[in-house]
């Protein structure tokens, strides 16, 4: 026999509005809706989301999570980079950045260019389409998530505050990288559009900032200071993939990381 006058949990509501909750719980969920207001405004703001999201996302929402993802990689030996080993889903790289950001080279190491880029455009495109896991530790956990971030990875991990760019930090995640662990911070507009930082230890120095892009998503990436970073998102918009990214470094470079 069920309460009604029983409190609706957050996972509830959540499974409510994935489809997923029991029959015999749904009509408890939407007497306990109807008498909180607050809770089904809530409701409502995630439906909104999950839809924009599918409409973004939807053609990716079902691929396969990558074998590079699995965090079982954490445990195993760094994987030998090849320079044949070009992304196949990359179509097209140029030479990229804005003032400021001196260029090294465009031959500077590419392998690191290749893996650093295809890695952190298969976790964007994997990650973006969640509505209610995204991420490890959310936003509002911004201080924590920076000290569990840079105690696992091993270098300074800065949630940058991309506000000015209309997106607010979600939270971010562990991953495995091509060497180790890399730090992985997803941001999202009013819009549901998402952008995410990939970061990990690198042997290259310092590069330009260079573009990559897939049939739907764009990247770019650096390195300094021995740590390498990809910011992906902005579909075919690239300048505002610019700005954001541009962003990023700034505030990295103010915050020493």
């Amino acid at each position: 026999m069920n309460d009604r006058n029983i409190p609706i949990t957050e996972d509830e509501l959540h499974a409510f509005v994935d489809g997923e909750l029991p029959p015999e719980r749904r009509p408890d969920v939407e007497a306990w809706l109807a008498a909180h207001p607050e809770d089904a405004e809530r409701v409502q703001s995630w439906r909104t989301m999950a839809e924009m999201l599918h409409a973004r996302y939807d053609s990716v929402a079902q691929e396969p999570v990558p074998d590079r993802l699995e965090l079982e990689r954490l445990e195993r030996r760094p994987r030998q980079w090849l320079y044949e080993a070009v992304a196949a889903t990359l179509v097209a790289f140029v030479a990229g950045g804005t003032a400021g950001w001196v260029a090294h080279g465009a031959a500077n190491a590419p392998s690191t260019f290749q893996s650093f880029t295809e890695d952190a455009l298969d976790a964007h495109r994997l990650y973006v389409v969640e509505v209610r896991h995204p991420v490890e530790v959310p936003g509002n956990e911004r201080d924590h998530l920076q000290a569990w971030l840079t105690r696992r990875c091993g270098w300074t991990v800065f949630a940058p505050n991309l506000e000015a760019s209309g997106l607010k930090l979600v939270g971010g995640r562990l991953l495995p990288g091509p060497s180790g662990p890399a730090s992985f911070l997803m941001y999202e507009g009013a819009s549901g559009e998402r952008y995410t930082i990939y970061t990990a230890k690198t042997e290259t120095g310092e590069t330009q900032m260079r573009y990559a892009r897939t049939d739907k998503d764009g990247a770019l990436f650096w390195a300094e200071r021995g740590v390498g970073y990809v910011v992906s998102g902005g579909g075919a918009d690239r300048d505002r993939l610019t700005r954001v990214a541009q962003a990023v470094y700034d505030q990295a470079e103010k915050h020493g990381g």
